[in-house]
């Protein structure tokens, strides 16, 4: 009875049969020239027959060897196929990262988290709060959802998610005791001071809105002006104001009484809701998952 032969004369076997030549099939398996020949040899003794035909320095497959070739190749690149993709998917994390801005975090996702979870139970999302332009695979980011436009992700899979919508809100108390004629953005304009935000992104919101309203732009004041959206917020929450903010980020804010919206709301002709992730993550399953369940949340919200 013929033992089965070990894989590393297998392997072997291929890389002479493939190269012609003993030398070259050891530069290309990394071993010595006698290691390739005594491979060889422990080979042919144990199937009881010669594979090739010795011509110089070069050997070339007698017809057993090219039969046996043509049966075990096929085998072994499936082997090894398989050996790769089991590697590839125990080296695979087990969660994924996505890009939010802070404030899309805290305002949007945290209050959606246990929704996605019901429907998506085996994805584990770590949050990752980036801002400006930045390379999604150096940065080991996944996924991101993009608060800007996409001529600079050009070379992601990126699709648009909603517009991006401008609101004048405050904390409801300041309200109180105001008639409905009062409870304009012109008059709350006059009573309220306005809170600014200053980061790059968010430092053209008043001017924005005001021009959409045919408004004048209010002043800033003391003690109001905030370098991130989060702490203009809470200011606006403790009634120290009226604030012009994205109303994704204040959505459940609005919802549970925190804050009020005032008047409508406009389309911020300068920044967008986007998707985006590489070509080759786009059909991962966790990131197929998310994708789908993002554009339902953003399509339910827009339609709010």
């Amino acid at each position: 009875m013929i033992k089965s032969a070990p894989l590393k004369s297998l392997y072997t076997f291929i890389a002479v049969a493939e190269t012609g030549s003993m030398v070259l099939a050891a530069e290309q398996l990394s071993i010595s020239h006698s290691a390739v020949s005594q491979s060889i040899k422990a080979l042919e003794l144990q199937l009881n027959t010669p594979l090739f035909n010795r011509i110089g320095r070069r050997v070339e497959l007698n017809p057993v060897g090219e039969r046996y070739y043509k049966r075990i190749a096929p085998a072994m690149a499936e082997i090894l196929a398989a050996s790769q993709e089991a590697s590839n998917t125990a080296n695979e994390p087990t969660y994924l990262t996505l890009n939010m801005v802070n404030s899309l975090a805290l305002h949007w996702w945290i209050p959606r988290v246990a929704d996605f979870q019901r429907i998506s139970p085996n994805s584990d999302i770590r949050i990752s709060n980036l801002v400006g332009e930045f390379d999604l695979e150096r940065e080991g980011i996944d996924a991101a959802i993009i608060h800007g436009q996409p001529d600079k992700w050009q070379k992601y899979h990126c699709e648009k998610l909603a517009d991006d919508q401008l609101i004048l809100v405050c904390n409801p108390q300041l309200l109180v005791g105001l008639n409905k004629d009062e409870l304009t953005a012109q008059n709350l304009l006059q009573r309220f001071k306005a809170i600014y935000v200053t980061n790059p992104r968010r430092q053209n919101d008043w001017q924005t809105w005001c021009e959409a309203n045919n408004l004048a732009q209010p002043k800033q004041h003391n003690n109001l002006t905030f370098n991130i959206s989060v702490q203009a917020t809470q200011a606006a929450m403790r009634q120290l104001g009226v604030l012009v903010t994205h109303k994704q980020f204040v959505r459940d804010d609005i919802k549970h009484g925190m804050l009020t919206q005032i008047g409508q709301s406009i389309v911020n002709p300068h920044q967008q809701f986007y998707f985006a992730t590489s070509h080759a993550m786009l059909n991962h399953p966790q990131v197929s998952a998310l994708r789908a369940w993002l554009k339902r949340e953003f399509l339910k919200t827009a339609n709010e």
